[in-house]
């Protein structure tokens, strides 16, 4: 896969599961951006099969099951909270009582009236995912939705994600602070475009003999970097696949 004139990655198979919590961890240039944009089916440069829900990435069917919520949330700023739903309620075609419902699920219900433009950062990543909340997704992507953000938001944004995964929506959270790897179901390991590995939290701690997921993802790039794979390949129940 390419961006421009970089490769980003030469070669990539893995399997999301569906209803499941996941995180894309891995530092800034690890390729999260790009694999992002393939299961959204717009990376150009992709050879062979990507699948999403049972469809081609990108087909026109996925429109209403595949939501997307950029790091830099893409609201209007001089439209209130509930404007901004309006808008973007009509233009999904979804009933307005959708619009109230993801309100709630984000805890804005009480912020309807405000400028979006007033907001704290926090508040605008709500109402952006509050957005990409509307047309009840089976796959949401999160690209870095609580980066800059106080433990008090971050937490409160996790318990919504886990909200809408045990809902039975996959929600793909991408990130470069490993803390939040403990939150998730399931994690994709990247580093300079490459796949290190695909696991549960508890496969990574334990397969490295670390008690925090820092210490672990860095012992994943050291094993990986002396061409040995830095755990046997399992799958989230826990086989071993190798």
């Amino acid at each position: 896969m390419r961006r421009g004139h970089t490769t980003v990655f030469t070669s990539l198979d893995l399997d999301v599961p569906q209803g499941r919590l996941v995180g894309l961890l891995g530092p800034s240039g690890s390729g999260k951006s790009t694999l992002m944009r393939v299961f959204l089916g717009l990376q150009a440069g992709v050879r062979g099969t990507v699948t999403v829900l049972g469809h081609p990435a990108g087909d026109r069917v996925l429109a209403t099951e595949v939501a997307y919520a950029s790091q830099q949330a893409a609201v209007y700023d001089d439209l209130t909270v509930a404007q901004n739903i309006s808008y973007f309620s009509s233009a999904l075609g979804v009933e307005k009582s959708r619009g109230r419902e993801v309100l709630a699920d984000v805890g804005l219900a009480s912020y309807r009236r405000r400028l979006v433009g007033s907001l704290s950062g926090g508040q605008r990543n709500r109402v952006a995912l509050a957005v990409a909340m509307l047309g009840s997704p089976r796959l949401l992507v999160l690209d870095e939705p609580t980066v800059g953000l106080d433990p008090v938001l971050r937490r409160d944004l996790w318990a919504i994600f886990r909200h809408l995964a045990d809902r039975g929506s996959t929600v793909i959270v991408s990130s470069h602070v490993m803390d939040e790897a403990l939150r998730c179901d399931e994690l994709i390991l990247l580093h300079e475009g490459q796949l290190l590995a695909q696991l549960t939290p508890g496969q990574l701690l334990e397969s490295t003999e670390s008690t925090d997921p820092d210490t672990a993802f860095l012992k994943v790039v050291e094993s990986h970097g002396r061409g040995r794979d830095a755990v046997p390949d399992q799958d989230p129940t826990g086989r071993d696949n190798s």
